[in-house]
């Protein structure tokens, strides 16, 4: 163990400690199903592009690139991002969302031959028995729609992960019979889908475990996937129940966006999987990657987010910042990034802060001055820490500056 995991008592680890069983990978719906946000801006071709380079530079292993049965611009977008891929030799694979119906998939042949790339198709159809009852389908209508679609792909040699949506309010029998017949037509992947935000962590769990028994029971080496939504605000927790339970690529979007209350964040899926030990990317950039698609979505990253909102690392309460600050003197940083946070701050590329505000100590006052460069005086902290105790927030660096002056 590292001196800092012998200080930590870390009760996340009772029971023994949990290994997945297959390499991790991430697929990265950002310019999809984040698209999908009521909330959200369509961003420039040069941003899409800019947001894949940066997903390739944290390591995730595909990018959903939209959907080719949207026709216009959308389709145009796909074929130039995975061009760009293929041209530029990046790391990340493409695949794309279809109906299962001809007219989505047809495109992604054209696609393909002009993007000198595979290009996997995800295709999707409703499973539970509420969305067929509110469609008036029946189960051997799915059943065939499924046989068209993937038989056109199989032909047309097209790689195909089969996606199921509501998932997780479906029949048991419904989900084998529709995976069943998507593996026989040559399905690699199969996507089990939280489209509501339904499940818990203990229904994720189920549902993963009866696909991973399904898939194993035909090929081992098929994947499953986990596309899960945050409509409950479990976005995470069933991310990392999904993995717990045998899925071995999980589906997230920056800051979470999507539809409704969004999906869950792939930036926050990142850094628990790394801290669980499950995977060894530089999450270094992963700053600079939300900051890029909160400018190219239009959205405000909330400054109490997680690990990368501005007040994640930031603290101007006295007994906390002592605590941060007596580390900091005793010159080691990762006790400093450690003694009051749950998430190392260099993790991400960032540092702990401290600031002054109404519940700030002398010792805040102290080495926000030192910090600035200005000699910490008796006097100066005084007049400092008294400015702070009558503000109804932190203050800027400029009304430190401001009160330390005599």
């Amino acid at each position: 163990m590292t001196r800092i995991a012998d200080l930590i008592h870390d009760w996340n680890q009772t029971g023994g400690t949990f290994r997945p069983a297959r390499p991790l990978q991430f697929d990265d719906e950002t310019l999809r199903d984040g698209l999908q946000s009521p909330a959200v801006s369509d961003p420039s071709l040069e941003q899409k592009i800019d947001l894949l380079e940066r997903m390739d530079r944290l390591g995730i292993h595909t990018a959903n690139l939209g959907l080719p049965g949207a026709g216009g611009r959308p389709r145009e977008d796909i074929l130039k991002l995975a061009r760009h891929i293929a041209d530029n030799k990046l790391r990340i694979g493409a695949n794309v969302a279809c109906r299962t119906v001809l007219s989505d998939i047809e495109p992604v042949v054209e696609m393909t031959q002009k993007a000198g790339m595979a290009i996997e198709v995800c295709a999707f159809i409703g499973s539970s028995y509420i969305r067929q009852y509110a469609e008036d389908w029946t189960l051997e209508r799915m059943l065939q729609n499924t046989r068209e679609a993937l038989s056109f792909a199989q032909q047309n040699n097209l790689p195909v992960m089969y996606v199921t949506e509501d998932t997780t309010r479906a029949r048991p029998e419904t989900i084998k019979a529709l995976y069943t017949a998507a593996i026989e037509l040559g399905a690699r992947r199969l996507c089990v889908c939280d489209t509501v935000g339904h499940a818990t962590p203990q229904g994720t769990r189920a549902v993963v475990k009866f696909v991973r028994e399904l898939a194993d029971q035909h090929d081992k080496t098929l994947g499953v996937d986990w596309h899960g939504h945050r409509d409950r605000d479990l976005g995470i927790a069933n991310c990392l129940a999904a993995i717990e339970a045998g899925a071995d690529r999980i589906h997230g979007t920056a800051l979470g966006v999507g539809e409704r209350a969004g999906n869950a964040p792939m930036d926050l899926l990142l850094v628990n999987c790394r801290l669980q030990g499950w995977i060894d990317n530089d999450l270094r950039t992963l700053p600079d990657y939300v900051a890029a698609a909160a400018k190219a979505l239009d959205v405000t990253i909330p400054h109490n987010y997680p690990v990368l909102g501005g007040d994640a690392f930031e603290t101007g309460t006295g007994v906390h910042a002592a605590a941060v600050i007596k580390a900091f003197k005793k010159g080691d940083l990762e006790l400093a990034d450690s003694v009051y946070s749950g998430v190392p701050a260099h993790l991400v590329g960032l540092e702990q802060r401290i600031a002054i505000g109404p519940m700030a100590g002398k010792s805040n006052a102290a080495f926000v001055l030192e910090k600035l460069g200005l000699e910490a005086t008796e006097d100066r902290v005084q007049r400092v820490l008294a400015a702070g105790k009558s503000s109804k927030r932190l203050l800027t660096d400029a009304e430190v500056r401001a009160a330390a002056a005599p």
